[in-house]
């Protein structure tokens, strides 16, 4: 025997299902349905006194508004046929999907007298119509369908989600189902570690929170999703890195004409990540300032060419990765020494050349107009030797030790930049080069005019 589950219904049924929302065709009368076995035809009973109606919806307390996530229960089940053995029924779909759609109809039987639902199927359905069979004659029974809990991963999250050791994990994972699902997380297929992961359930999602990341951490996490013998599972995948350790030594293979080459060992330290590989770095000797020369290289030996004769060098080696360069190096403990090729002086017919000249400019200032607020630069260069002295002009006045202007001299070019000009700083500047053997100068006309008004 078999009832339709047309009301907030018996004892098996506390939580709120889909069958509440189900109506029986006026055609059908409310009761039980009985199937002969002999003869294998439905029969339908005399129809019974209506049962006293339900409290309306205005005298119940009223539910919680609906949330948008989640769909609405499914509409009017019916049931289309029976059998001895089997039951058909149908239903509709809900009026409200869901910002993250459905993920299929769980069909439960609740057996008289029982407490507990039983899944008809092992997975969610996508058809709205199910037969129920291998039933026994003479069972009654309630039966109810509901929307499958769903999980949304976000975006940003469907691939390796990583994090700097220091920083703060937080995530939110929304998700479905009805009744309220319950949520559990795992880390690698273990519970989680309550003394550095917190987590938070709510009806529409669940939060995972890690407020200092450390590379222990990384890992995969799987959540979850249960409702009854139902369920939906997400995994996300953490990985927290932090810098790389610098390479583990370095040597000084050969030098020989202008190159030399050099090899070392990767570090014992990747920072929990792959190395986006090595900056090569040199310093000569005399100034001490450190060139790059090669960056993101990949293999763990190189040659550096096009080295000056008479200096010496050193070399140093970072190890990089998504965090950025290693926070030391590895330094070369010899020195490369570029030697100068043996060549045999011949003193006869030598005749030194004399160098010196008067100052030239070999690229004159060129006239311009700014914007009243914005620094501008003028520019210039100029040849001679010994080395010039540069003096700065505005309309015939030096403008030396004046903090509006700052001049510059670098192997032969000259710049003198203009703090934030305004009007009054229009006029001729002239640039002056002066040594022992004459002077040059040259100038321009600077113009500060503001742009017309819109």
């Amino acid at each position: 025997m078999m009832e339709k589950n047309t009301s907030e219904g018996p004892a098996c049924s506390p939580e709120e299902t889909a069958s509440e929302s189900a109506k029986v065709p006026t055609a059908e009368p409310p009761g039980e349905v009985a199937v002969s076995e002999s003869t294998r035809e439905e029969q339908v009973p005399k129809p019974q006194a209506p049962a006293p109606q339900a409290p309306t919806a205005s005298t119940a307390t009223k539910p919680a508004p609906p949330s948008e996530d989640v769909p609405s229960a499914p509409l009017l089940l019916t049931l289309d046929d029976v059998s001895s053995s089997s039951v058909t029924v149908s239903w509709e779909p809900p009026e409200r999907l869901g910002r993250l759609g459905l993920q299929g109809y769980v069909l439960e039987l609740c057996r008289e007298g029982a407490s507990e639902w039983v899944p008809v199927s092992a997975r969610p359905m996508m058809v709205t119509q199910q037969t129920v069979r291998n039933l026994a004659l003479g069972d009654k029974f309630l039966l109810r369908v509901s929307a499958a809990p769903k999980i949304r991963v976000p975006r940003h999250l469907r691939q390796t989600y990583i994090r700097q050791v220091g920083e703060t994990v937080n995530l939110q994972i929304p998700f479905q189902g009805k009744p309220k699902p319950q949520a559990t997380w795992t880390h690698n297929g273990h519970a989680l570690d309550s003394q550095r992961v917190s987590m938070r359930t709510g009806d529409q999602d669940s939060i995972l929170f890690i407020r200092s990341a450390q590379r222990s951490d990384s890992g995969r996490y799987e959540l979850t999703v249960r409702v009854e013998d139902l369920e939906a599972k997400a995994v996300i995948d953490i990985l927290v890195i932090e810098k790389p350790g610098p390479p583990s030594s370095i040597r000084l293979l050969d030098v020989w004409g202008c190159n030399a080459a050099l090899q070392w060992t990767p570090p014992q330290d990747t920072g929990n990540t792959e190395l986006l590989g090595y900056m090569v770095q040199k310093a000569d000797k005399k100034t001490g300032q450190w060139f790059t020369v090669l960056e993101r290289y990949h293999p763990t030996t190189c040659t550096i060419s096009d080295l000056i004769i008479g200096n010496s060098y050193s070399f140093r080696v970072f190890s990089e990765n998504l965090c950025g360069l290693s926070t030391s190096a590895t330094v070369t403990k010899e020195l490369a020494h570029i030697q100068k090729a043996d060549i045999a002086a011949k003193p006869k017919g030598f005749i030194e050349r004399d160098f010196s000249e008067a100052p030239s400019f070999t690229q004159p200032l060129a006239d311009h107009t700014s914007t009243p607020g914005y620094s501008t630069q003028l520019f210039c260069s100029v040849r001679a030797s010994p080395k010039p002295k540069i003096i700065w002009m505005k309309n015939k006045m030096e403008i030396q030790g004046n903090p509006k202007y700052r001049a510059l001299s670098e192997q032969g070019v000259c710049t003198l930049e203009i703090r934030k000009p305004s009007p009054f700083d229009s006029g001729v500047y002239t640039c002056k080069a002066i040594n022992v053997l004459g002077e040059a100068s040259v100038d321009c006309r600077l113009e500060v005019k503001a742009s017309a008004a819109h």
